[in-house]
């Protein structure tokens, strides 16, 4: 009793101290607030919602079962289908969905001031992200590990299904090709980072082939040499970079980064899970985590001021970064550091078939996800620990400010934000760079704001290496869920395609895994060669889209949940996936109604497209952008396209769910539940605790 009692008192402490500090950012309006507020706000929310929340939703609306055995051990075929150790299950789907939206979304939303991003990212993630990815992680376990859309034809209907099925395969196509292009622009002409990145993939295979095959559920011994070989990649890209001889070597091209990232997700999608992508991407989040958390007990030691203000004047929709009003683009911009639909399908995809127990399925969907948000965080105060000034001499497009420095930072301090030509300069210089105005994308700026925390915490020096490793840093959260994605496309193109050719659905068939991956890789790199080939970037026009199309993948994932959770006789608890959906299709339905038809050429694919067109007949273009203006034309109109596309999808499987949902309460026919039958589980305790199977 005096521990319930103590425990209690300590849970009671927590919620005061989270309240009082999310209270604190809230109505703070003066020059500055402490950034030690956001790292307080954001652990007692985490904690609370893990304890409380999660538990409540396992015990309640799944009824998770510890004897029950998991696809995984079922059909262990040593490839997809593999028994893992709980925790290298969960680096591998931390490292899996932790990809460039927690940084670079976070990043970008802070035009608007620290206030509503900070206050997305929290309630956002526990109310949402949280609950998606551990109910969707939980629906496809008790589904033989089925993909999203699989789930949503055996559940809804062919209806619902089949749009679920077309709408998440386009998204991904989608979503891989801008993430391969963000790869290419970061890691081309870096030898520092293409030295480090490829030296990660032996060094995972070697790992792999040690938990499994020399020293089998040796976690610990295998973790502690993966990141002593981690730290030693590091540290050679950089000696790679600084050596006249090698550095050529690995001085690639964007077209041979390009085909560096096709052949590689080739390879993840078609290797044994255990040799390459669950080792590789267990490593990696040791990287990821020891920078979050760096982070954060640098913050906590350093106690820097946010300089950037709670709200600023963009919230008009004025914004030099993106155009878009507050609301809706706030929850568009910042996507995978609330809720990001991605993570479904990696929890539907890839995860399920690595589970021991149904018991890990709390720590893994909800855990994961409660630290990725924590990673939007640390984005966050890493972006408003700099001038304001700077930040949007970093971020702010040439063509919106001015293309000679003189002329943006004029610009920039007639906003009310003061910057000098000499103060960018000496930044520039100190972090390496050449130039740091127009770098544009977010991953610069926020690799600057890292720099400075962690040079200024141990000595107030080295700032270019600081600012080189956090861009390395940011390559490697974006190659992990390039390769987590591509696998998950694999496995959706094969649920797709064997309803034209049953064998292709065989995930266990080597054959039809090779042809079903090169299919997929095929199609996304033809997107990404398209974008390295031109000037301008191609597929990277369809950016904006990530965000929207992010956002409505997780309004299907939830439909699907909904769906079964009121298929399993729990209506009562239908709110807990029915509420945050009720909220992305709102969000989702105006953000693509106005990326469509506003007029406003800045915001409005159409409009944009119409406006350039008049313009290139009427001759006022220059001669370098009138030789592109075709290719942008037909880009915004190919966004216009895609977003009302995407919104419909998203629109038919809902009103499907909502058709089988009032059939059921009438008490008409539906589809049973597709959930495969009840077996007991053969692993015992003491293999399942000491990842035997791993």
């Amino acid at each position: 009793m005096p521990k319930t009692i103590l425990a209690r008192f300590v849970w009671l402490g927590i919620a005061i101290l989270g309240a009082s500090a999310i209270g604190g950012i809230a109505i703070h309006r003066g020059e500055s607030i402490n950034a030690i507020w956001f790292v307080v706000a954001a652990a007692c929310t985490y904690l609370i919602a893990f304890r409380f929340y999660s538990a409540w939703i396992c015990a309640k609306v799944l009824a998770l079962d510890e004897t029950r055995a998991t696809p995984a051990e079922r059909f262990n075929n040593g490839r997809d289908f593999v028994p893992t150790n709980r925790w290298v299950v969960f680096g591998h789907h931390f490292a899996a969905i932790a990809g460039p939206g927690p940084l670079i979304g976070p990043t970008l939303a802070m035009q608007f001031g620290y206030l509503p991003g900070t206050l997305w990212i929290l309630v956002g993630a526990v109310l949402g992200g949280c609950v998606q990815d551990m109910v969707i992680m939980f629906c496809s376990t008790r589904r033989d590990g089925r993909s999203l859309g699989q789930m949503a034809r055996d559940e809804l209907g062919p209806v619902g299904g089949w749009a679920a099925m077309i709408g998440t395969m386009t998204i991904m196509l989608i979503l891989i090709a801008v993430l391969g292009l963000v790869i290419v622009n970061a890691m081309k002409h870096s030898p520092w980072a293409t030295a480090t990145v490829l030296g990660t993939i032996p060094v995972a295979m070697l790992i792999g082939i040690y938990m499994r095959g020399i020293r089998p559920g040796r976690v610990l011994e295998g973790s502690i040499i993966g990141i002593v070989l981690l730290i030693l990649c590091v540290l050679g890209g950089g000696w790679v970079d600084h050596n006249e001889t090698l550095r050529g070597l690995f001085d690639w091209s964007g077209e041979s980064v390009a085909w560096f990232v096709m052949i590689y997700g080739f390879a993840a999608a078609t290797l044994p899970v255990w040799l390459l992508l669950a080792p590789r991407d267990y490593l990696s989040t040791f990287l990821k985590l020891g920078v979050v958390f760096l982070l954060a007990i640098s913050i906590l030691v350093l106690a820097p001021e946010m300089k950037m203000p709670a709200l600023t004047q963009f919230i008009d929709g004025t914004g030099p970064i993106f155009k878009g009003t507050l609301f809706p683009f706030v929850f568009i911009t910042i996507a995978c550091g609330a809720i990001s639909g991605f993570h479904s399908l990696v929890s539907s995809g890839t995860t399920p078939k690595l589970l021991q127990n149904e018991r890990d399925i709390r720590m893994i969907g909800y855990g994961s996800m409660a630290l990725e948000s924590f990673v939007g965080i640390m984005a966050v105060i890493a972006a408003c620990v700099l001038e304001p000034g700077v930040f949007f001499a970093i971020n702010s497009p040439a063509g919106v400010v001015g293309k000679e420095a003189a002329a943006a930072v004029a610009t920039i301090s007639s906003w009310g934000f003061p910057v000098t030509v000499e103060q960018m300069q000496i930044l520039a210089k100190e972090m390496g760079e050449a130039t740091l105005f127009a770098r544009t994308g977010g991953a610069p700026s926020l690799a600057v704001g890292m720099a400075t925390i962690f040079s200024t915490t141990f000595g107030g020096t080295l700032l270019a290496m600081w600012y080189h490793f956090a861009i390395m840093f940011e390559v490697l959260f974006i190659l992990t869920t390039l390769d987590a994605g591509t696998r998950v496309g694999r496995f959706m193109l094969q649920d797709m395609l064997k309803y034209f050719w049953k064998p292709m659905g065989n995930v266990s068939s080597y054959p039809m895994t090779v042809i079903s991956s090169l299919i997929f890789v095929t199609a996304w790199g033809y997107f990404l060669w398209q974008g390295v080939k031109d000037p301008l970037g191609g597929v990277n026009i369809l950016w904006p889209l990530f965000g929207i199309s992010n956002q409505l993948l997780a309004g299907i994932a939830l439909s699907v949940a909904t769906g079964i959770i009121i298929k399993m006789g729990k209506l009562r608890y239908a709110w807990v996936t029915g509420l945050p959906l009720t909220w992305l299709a709102i969000i989702c339905t105006w953000a693509a109604w106005e990326k469509v038809f506003s007029p406003n050429p800045a915001i409005g694919f159409l409009s944009g497209a119409a406006s350039m067109a008049e313009k290139l007949a009427a001759g006022t273009l220059s001669p370098e952008r009138a030789a592109v203006a075709p290719q942008l034309i037909i880009g915004q109109r190919i966004d216009a396209a895609l977003a009302f596309l995407f919104a419909v999808i998203l629109w038919v499987v809902i009103v499907d769910m909502l058709r089988m949902s009032m059939r059921m309460r009438s008490g008409k026919p539906v589809l049973p539940l597709s959930e495969s039958k009840y077996i007991r589980t053969q692993l015992d305790e003491s293999m399942i605790s000491t990842g035997q199977h791993a």
